[in-house]
């Protein structure tokens, strides 16, 4: 027995030491200053990065490695695209990483796009800095509801099992993060800063996607700290500081024609400072057709000094945009907004304002603790159109 014990014990050992080369070589590092970079801040570098990436995809291994090395690399407009023959594509961002000031270099609204990928990792302790500053000027969309937007900074499109861990983005010319028809990916312990003056710098958008999750990570902006958008579905937010900004919103829903429906959504743990708003659903005043959003969950929230903590607003037309004054066409129901706590600046805490032609249904409110700032005011709450029940501490008294 000790002699058969040793001899299989031998063979394990003459099996690992035979299979370590090979796992040393399974992962490859594909360093952009290969192909060229130059870490100047001046010279673009897309050439060098695009060609770095070709290499990556191609090559037939388990994590494959872009690396971005320490630096000031500048860089025009990037697509990153699969499907990679590797097992899953690494993109280590060492350094800093500046966009093209200049418009007349994007001849899309995106810089920074990954498409097709199916295994993505996108890590590391340095920046995108999009240098909004530049662009914001020339921002129309706060005047027109059809308008040309600018490049969003990351996009991920046709995306599957990805993560995006520990980036910073600062200053996007538009959202800093767009989600578009992907699958299973996890962001977490990320920034994404620009000013609160900035325009549509929404912090992250997603849209037609399916199995998100968003947590740990601070979102400053000047726009929604996160945007949903129709067609998602599954979506979890948690332990995310937002503020300054426009808050978190579901929406706006019902601009377009046969819109996908929103539901399963799940926003806990998080806490706003100084925003616009809170949690907010918004539908556009005019609808095409009819969609639904439903199942959806607002819960353990911190509000501290924000304006409008809690809103369902199915006449959302900003500017007057709107021409006929049509009612919403999209269904709201089976909303839960629990244990929500903190101080409002506007006295309506809570102003859920529903749909005249499809009414929201089965909506919850429930301890809810939210104090006025004016010494010696009390806030309220208004509600029209809902159908819904109230439960437990309600301050303000409820209106359901």
């Amino acid at each position: 027995m000790n002699l058969l014990y040793f001899s299989f014990f031998f063979s394990l050992i003459v099996i690992s030491a035979s299979a370590a080369p090979y796992r040393l070589s399974i992962t490859k590092i594909f360093n952009v200053n290969d192909y060229g970079a130059v870490s100047d801040g001046r010279t673009d570098n897309a050439k060098a990065f695009q060609n770095a990436w070709a290499d990556a995809c191609a090559w037939d291994g388990l994590r494959p490695k872009l690396l971005i090395p320490k630096g000031k690399f500048l860089v025009g407009p990037l697509v990153f695209k699969g499907p990679c023959k590797g097992r899953e594509m690494v993109v280590q961002v060492k350094g800093y990483v500046l966009s093209q000031a200049d418009l007349n270099a994007y001849k899309t609204h995106e810089w920074i796009s990954f498409r097709y990928i199916n295994g993505l990792l996108l890590t590391g302790k340095g920046q995108f800095d999009g240098q909004g500053v530049y662009a914001w000027p020339l921002n129309n969309c706060l005047h027109k509801r059809r308008c040309k937007a600018l490049p969003w900074s990351l996009n991920f499109s046709f995306v599957s099992n990805a993560t995006v861990r520990g980036i910073t983005s600062i200053n996007s010319k538009n959202v800093h993060i767009q989600i578009f028809a992907s699958n299973n990916i996890n962001l977490h312990s990320i920034k994404l800063i620009a000013p609160e003056n900035s325009p549509n710098t929404d912090g992250i958008h997603v849209g037609e996607s399916k199995n998100i999750s968003i947590n740990q990570s601070i979102i400053s902006t000047g726009d929604d700290c996160i945007s949903i958008g129709p067609g998602t579905a599954n979506l979890s937010i948690s332990e995310v500081r937002c503020g300054p900004g426009h808050g978190i919103s579901i929406g706006s829903l019902g601009g377009g024609k046969d819109e996908g429906d929103v539901v399963g959504i799940i926003v806990r743990n998080c806490t706003f400072s100084d925003t616009a708003n809170g949690v907010r659903i918004k539908t556009w005043q005019e609808s095409p057709t009819f969609s639904s959003a439903y199942d959806l969950v607002f819960e353990d929230l911190v509000m501290n000094n924000v304006d409008n903590p809690i809103v369902i607003d199915q006449k959302y037309c900003p500017h007057n945009l709107c021409s006929n004054k049509a009612p919403s066409l999209v269904k709201i129901s089976n909303v839960k907004f629990r244990n929500i706590r903190g101080e409002t600046r506007t006295k309506n805490a809570i102003n859920l304002v529903c749909s005249d032609r499809v009414p929201c249904e089965d909506i919850e409110l429930s301890n809810i603790d939210l104090k006025y700032s004016v010494v010696g005011d009390f806030a309220v709450a208004s509600c029209v159109n809902v159908k819904g029940h109230s439960f437990g501490l309600m301050i303000p008294p409820s209106c359901i």
